[in-house]
């Protein structure tokens, strides 16, 4: 199996690459983003390209996949509907459009989060973008399409959060974590057990194209 990465240097991103290079079934791993990896590995092939919207120039690059695990996001504290939804929907589906159109045949993994609003009609702006984001990807002529919902990722393996206050929640929350996946299983989860799911479900998909914490951790476990 041939998979693309998109924000392989988030937290998702770093746990989904992981479990990529560990898998033996996984034959070549393409990351696409805006900034080199360090890592590297006979899998891994990085494609450092400055405008995402904009792929002309790698479009040979990005073919004969079967299965994209798109991670790039943003948190959306502090920013406009209109620039968050650039970053979330606009850039997703541009991205999105030119892979169905060169790999119809791939699965399409979006990572979304709880409280996403598939009705896009819901009071908080983060939500409705999402669902519209969702809604859309679920609508492009992939061979499959799934949305991931996690609720808290706790990150494994020395994996971190690029996101400082997210990286100071964790450290904060560190010595309690274990309590709290056992007190609300439904809303907490492992970067390992995200990953592993992801991979599940470009192999051999799930019974239904959104999935929520509860089933990531069923998947991943």
């Amino acid at each position: 199996m041939n998979v693309l990465i998109l924000g392989a240097t988030g937290m998702v991103g770093q746990a989904v690459l992981r479990e990529c290079l560990l898998d033996d079934a996984v034959a070549r791993v393409v990351t696409l983003g805006r900034t080199q990896i360090a890592q590297g590995h006979r899998k891994l092939l990085h494609i450092v390209h400055a405008d995402l919207f904009a792929l002309d120039a790698v479009e040979r690059q990005l073919t004969d996949l079967d299965a994209c695990f798109f991670c790039l996001g943003v948190s959306a504290v502090g920013m406009s509907e209109a620039d968050y939804t650039r970053v979330t929907y606009d850039l997703t589906l541009s991205v999105a459009t030119v892979l169905a159109r060169l790999d119809p045949g791939m699965t399409f993994v979006y990572v979304s989060g709880t409280g996403t609003d598939s009705s896009e009609r819901g009071r908080t702006m983060w939500a409705r973008v999402k669902g519209r984001t969702e809604n859309a990807l679920l609508r492009l002529p992939f061979k499959s399409a799934y949305m991931l919902r996690p609720g808290m990722i706790v990150p494994m393996h020395g994996i971190k959060s690029r996101t400082f206050w997210y990286r100071a929640l964790y450290s904060l929350l560190s010595p309690v974590t274990p309590l709290l996946g056992r007190l609300f299983p439904r809303y907490v989860t492992t970067s390992e057990r995200v990953g592993r799911t992801m991979l599940r479900l470009a192999r051999s998909g799930y019974r239904v194209p959104v999935l929520e914490n509860r089933d990531i951790d069923e998947i991943g476990r």
